[in-house]
């Protein structure tokens, strides 16, 4: 659970890394908050978009399994372990 949360963030992230990036390339300073100001809200918009983007791929491309889980179990005297039918 806790790689995906820090994968979606990650994600989120990916707006502001290429806006830094930019303003590195033109020569401004990407420490100077005014340069910031006035693009935050299209990052995070941005941000929220690639997420969002990603949860719906995942959605619709992830792998199905028609007939669910098997949990662990004992056969013989053995554990077997936990499989996808």
């Amino acid at each position: 659970m806790l790689r995906r949360v820090l994968e979606e963030l990650g994600l989120f992230l990916i707006p502001f890394g290429l806006f830094f990036a930019y303003l590195l390339l033109v020569g401004r300073n990407p420490l100077h908050r005014p340069h910031w100001d006035a693009q935050l809200f299209r990052l995070v918009i941005a941000g929220l978009a690639v997420v969002i983007a990603s949860l719906v791929f995942t959605g619709l491309f992830s792998e199905r399994h028609a007939q669910g889980y098997v949990p662990a179990h004992m056969e013989n005297g053995r554990l077997v372990p936990g499989t996808f039918r």
